[in-house]
C-alpha cells in the first residue's frame, strides 16, 4: 500500500492509529526514498504552510477537550458527542485523545496521595473552624 503525503504528515504529527504508524515507521526505516519524502514534507511544513488542512492537523482542531472526554467517561455527554468520541477514538484512532481518556480513567478514583492531601488540608484548617453555637 502506498503512503500518501497526508499519511506521512499525520505519522510525523503522531496522529495515526498505532497499527498504521507502525507500518509507516517500518517503511521509513527501509526506504531512503520515503525518508527523503518525509524530509521534504517537514521542510515544507516548517516554512509556515497555512493551508486549512495543515492548520487543522497542527492545531488538532478535531480533538476533544478533557472536559468533553470527562463527560463521555461519566456518561453525561450528549448522544451526538458520544458518537463523535467513538468515531474519533475508534475510526480516526487519535492517540492523543485516547491517552487523555486513559488518564481520566486512571484519575477517577481517590489515590493514596489525594487522600493524604485531603487529610492534611483538613487537619491544618480544623483549628480555624469556628465552633457551632
Amino acid at each position: 500500500m502506498d503512503i500518501t503525503d497526508d499519511e506521512l504528515l499525520a505519522y510525523l504529527d503522531e496522529q495515526l492509529p498505532a497499527e498504521r504508524a507502525t507500518h509507516i515507521e517500518r517503511e521509513l526505516r527501509s526506504s531512503p526514498v520515503l525518508r527523503q519524502q518525509a524530509a521534504i514534507l517537514i521542510h515544507r511544513r516548517d516554512q509556515g504552510g497555512h493551508t486549512v488542512g495543515e492548520i487543522w492537523r497542527r492545531q488538532r482542531l478535531s480533538c476533544l477537550s478533557r472536559s468533553q472526554l470527562g463527560g463521555y467517561l461519566l456518561g453525561t455527554a450528549t448522544d451526538e458527542l458520544s458518537d463523535y468520541v467513538e468515531f474519533h477514538l475508534r475510526t480516526v484512532g487519535c492517540r492523543l485523545c485516547e491517552a487523555n481518556l486513559q488518564d481520566l480513567r486512571e484519575s477517577r478514583g481517590p489515590t493514596p496521595d489525594s487522600t493524604r492531601r485531603r487529610r492534611k488540608f483538613f487537619e491544618s484548617s480544623a483549628g480555624n473552624l469556628a465552633p457551632s453555637r
